[in-house]
C-alpha cells in the first residue's frame, strides 16, 4: 500500500468507508450512490474516527478495524434485510434478530454471494497483519499522534454536516427516502436517538363513529346477511405467503392450485383483497384478523400489543358459548405467539409440542400433519354441545420455499426449475394439496356443513428485491406485466359455507382488519360495543381507504382505484393503479393520505391505552 497513505490511518480508514457506503447505496436504493453519497456518509464516519483520533493512543489500529467491522456488518445487514423486506432496517428491527435462527433458512437464501465482497478489504488487511514485520511497521506508523487542533476543527465541520443531513430531512414519511436523504448511518443514529414518540388521542374521543367518518363509511343499521351463519363453527385458515395471482393461474396447462380454485369458484371470492402485516409478519396477520387494529410502527404486535388487554374475535366469540383454540405447527414461543395468544382469549393453542417433528418441513410438522391432526380435533370438538372458532396457521409454503422431493406435487416446466419463482409455484402446489386434504376430512367428519370457513393469505411470498432477472422475467410471463407492489400486497380472501350466499366474486376492496367485522355479520355477533377499524365487506361495498406499514413506506394506502406510495410526504409519491392501467388519472388525493396516517394514529393511541393485562405466576 502507498506509504504516505498507510501513515495516515484516518484517511485511509475513510477511503475505505466511503468505498463501502457507496457499495451500500448501491444495493439500498433504486438510484444508487451519487455525488453527495460521500458528503452523506464521510462526515458521520470522521466523527467516530476522530474520537479514536483524540483518545486512542495505544492499539489504534485495532480500534480502527473494529469501527470498520461493526459498520460493515451493519451494512451488510441492512443490504440483506432490504433484499427480502424492501426497506433500510433500524434498531427496532435489529433487536429482533433472537428470531434469526428459527428461519436461517429464509435468512440465507436471500444472501448473494457479491454481497460478501463488502468485507474483503477485512480479509487482506488481516493477512497483512499477519506477517510480523510489515505488521508491526504499519502499526507504528499509525500510532503516530495527529495534529489535536486539526482533529478537534474537522470533527466539528463533520458534527455540523451531519446535522444538516438530519434536521431538514425529518419529516419525511417513506423510511427509504429519509434515509437516502440522511444518509444510512445519520438515518440509524436518528432512529435510534430520536424520541418521535407520537401523542396520543385521548382514549374518550377514540369511538366507532370517529373512526367511520375518518374511513368515510356509514355503520348498517340493518346489514345484509346479519347472522346468515348465525350458531356455525368457524374456522378461519391462514395460508403462508399465499399471493392472489395463484388463483386461477395455470402454467403450460397445469393448475398450481386446483383446490383453492374450486373454492374461489363455489364460494364467495375477495379478488381485490389486501395484506395490512408488520415487523411480525404471520404473527401481525393473526393479531389482525383477530382484533381489527393496525399493527404499530415500530415493532411486532406480539411484542408491543401482547401485554395489553385486548378486545378480540375470540373473546367475542367466547361470550356467545365459543370453544377457542388456534393451530401452529412452529413451537408457540416464536414471536411471542404464547404471550399473544392469551392476550387473545384464545382457550387453547395446539404447537409444535403437539403436531411433533415426524414429517417436518422447514420449521415445524408438514401442512399434511398439521391438516390431519387438526382435522381430528376438530371433529372431536364438533361433537361438544357449543360450536367452536379455530384459527389453522399453514406453514409448510414459508420462504424460501425449497420443500423436500417427496413433496412434490407438479413437474415444473424447465424454464422455471432451479428459479425462485418455480420452488415458489412448486411449494404452494403443494400447500394446496394438502388443503384439498383438509377439506375433504372435514366433509367427510361433517365439520365442513356445520361451519363457516374463511382463508385468506398472511403475506407477500415473493419479495420484488429479492428476484433475478430470469424471476422477474417468469413473473412477467405469468402476470403479463411487471411485478409491482401492487402485486406485492395483493392476497385472495375466500369465505365458504353453505346458505351464506350464492357462489359470487366480489369486487369491493378489502383488507385484513375487515375480516373480524365480516364473520361478525355473518356469526349475528354485534360489534357495538367493539372498537374496530375493519368494516363488514357484504355490506360496506362502495368505499374504502387501507392504511399500510412496514412493507411499504408510512403513509402509504390503498383505496377503491389505486395503490399509493409516500415520498417525502404525498406530493412526490408513487401511484398505482389496482386495475394495472397506467393511463387512468390519478385517483388518490392528501385528504386520503391525510386520513390513512390518522386511521393509523388512532389505533396506536387506543391499543397502547388499553390496560394491562393481569400476568398469572
Amino acid at each position: 500500500m502507498p506509504r504516505t497513505l498507510s501513515k495516515r490511518s484516518i484517511l485511509f480508514f475513510s477511503l475505505i468507508m466511503l468505498a463501502k457506503s457507496y457499495f451500500a447505496w448501491y444495493y439500498l436504493f433504486e438510484d444508487g450512490p451519487t455525488w453527495s453519497t460521500w458528503f452523506k456518509e464521510i462526515p458521520f464516519i470522521l466523527i467516530i474516527f476522530c474520537l479514536i483520533e483524540w483518545f486512542a493512543t495505544k492499539r489504534k489500529i485495532y480500534i480502527y478495524m473494529l469501527v470498520n467491522l461493526l459498520i460493515t456488518i451493519l451494512f451488510f445487514s441492512l443490504i440483506v434485510y432490504h433484499n427480502h423486506f424492501g426497506f433500510i432496517a433500524t434498531s427496532q428491527v435489529i433487536g429482533q434478530a433472537k428470531q434469526v435462527g428459527a428461519v436461517k433458512k429464509s435468512i440465507f437464501a436471500v444472501i448473494h454471494p457479491q454481497y460478501m465482497l463488502i468485507f474483503l478489504d477485512i480479509i487482506i488487511i488481516s493477512l497483512i497483519m499477519l506477517s510480523r514485520k510489515k505488521a508491526l511497521a504499519w502499526k507504528k506508523s499509525m500510532s503516530r499522534p495527529s495534529n489535536r487542533r486539526v482533529v478537534a476543527a474537522l470533527f466539528c465541520i463533520s458534527l455540523a454536516i451531519c446535522m444538516m443531513n438530519i434536521f431538514p430531512n425529518q419529516a419525511s414519511m417513506n423510511e427509504n427516502v429519509q434515509a437516502e436523504q440522511m444518509g444510512i448511518l445519520n438515518y440509524e443514529a436518528y432512529a435510534l436517538l430520536a424520541d418521535e414518540e407520537e401523542e396520543q388521542i385521548e382514549f374518550s374521543q377514540i369511538t366507532q363513529s370517529v373512526i367511520d367518518q375518518t374511513k368515510s363509511i356509514q355503520s348498517q343499521s340493518k346489514p345484509l346477511l346479519y347472522g346468515a351463519a348465525k350458531g356455525k363453527n368457524l374456522i378461519i385458515i391462514q395460508m403462508e405467503s399465499f399471493q392472489n395471482f395463484l388463483i386461477h393461474l395455470s402454467i403450460d396447462g397445469q393448475e398450481i392450485t386446483p383446490n383453492m380454485n374450486k373454492l374461489a369458484d363455489s364460494n364467495i371470492y375477495f379478488p381485490r383483497f389486501f395484506q395490512q402485516v408488520g415487523q411480525g409478519n404471520t404473527s401481525d396477520a393473526e393479531f389482525i384478523v383477530n382484533t381489527s387494529f393496525y399493527v404499530p410502527p415500530d415493532g411486532p404486535a406480539t411484542e408491543l400489543y401482547a401485554p395489553k388487554e385486548l378486545p378480540s374475535l375470540p373473546k367475542l366469540l367466547e361470550e356467545q358459548g365459543y370453544d377457542t383454540a388456534t393451530f401452529h405447527t412452529n413451537e408457540v414461543d416464536f414471536w411471542n405467539r404464547g404471550e399473544l395468544y392469551r392476550a387473545l382469549g384464545f382457550n387453547q393453542y395446539y404447537d409444535k409440542a403437539f403436531f411433533g417433528e415426524e414429517d417436518t418441513v422447514f420449521y415445524g410438522a408438514s401442512d399434511e400433519v398439521l391438516y390431519s391432526k387438526t382435522a381430528a380435533e376438530l371433529a372431536r370438538m364438533n361433537d361438544s354441545n357449543e360450536p367452536f372458532y379455530s384459527q389453522v396457521i399453514s406453514m409448510s409454503s414459508h420462504n424460501p420455499f425449497t420443500i423436500p422431493e417427496s413433496k412434490y406435487q407438479m413437474q415444473l416446466p424447465e424454464r422455471f426449475e432451479g428459479t425462485f419463482i418455480g420452488d415458489y409455484i412448486r411449494a404452494q402446489n403443494y400447500a394446496d394439496y394438502a388443503l384439498g386434504q383438509f377439506i375433504a376430512e372435514l366433509k367427510q367428519n361433517g365439520v365442513w356443513d356445520d361451519s363457516l370457513v374463511v382463508l385468506y393469505g398472511d403475506h407477500r411470498g415473493l419479495p420484488i428485491f429479492s428476484l433475478e432477472d430470469e424471476d422477474e422475467d417468469l413473473m412477467k410471463e405469468i402476470l403479463e406485466h411487471e411485478y409491482t407492489e401492487r402485486d406485492l400486497i395483493n392476497i385472495p380472501l375466500i369465505i365458504a359455507s353453505g346458505g351464506v350466499s350464492t357462489p359470487s366474486v366480489k369486487n369491493q376492496l378489502g383488507g385484513q382488519v375487515d375480516i373480524l367485522p365480516t364473520v361478525s355479520n355473518l356469526l349475528g355477533v354485534s360489534l357495538e360495543n367493539h372498537i374496530h377499524f375493519g368494516q363488514d365487506l357484504m355490506n360496506q361495498t362502495a368505499y374504502n381507504l387501507l392504511p399500510q406499514r412496514y412493507y411499504l413506506p408510512t403513509g402509504s394506502f390503498v383505496n377503491n382505484e389505486e395503490l399509493f406510495l409516500s415520498g417525502s410526504g404525498f406530493e412526490d409519491g408513487r401511484h398505482y393503479t389496482l386495475s394495472g392501467d397506467g393511463n387512468k388519472p390519478l385517483k388518490s388525493t392528501e385528504d386520503e393520505f391525510n386520513r390513512a396516517l390518522e386511521l393509523l394514529h388512532l389505533s396506536d393511541s387506543y391499543v397502547t391505552q388499553l390496560p394491562d393485562r393481569e400476568v398469572k405466576e
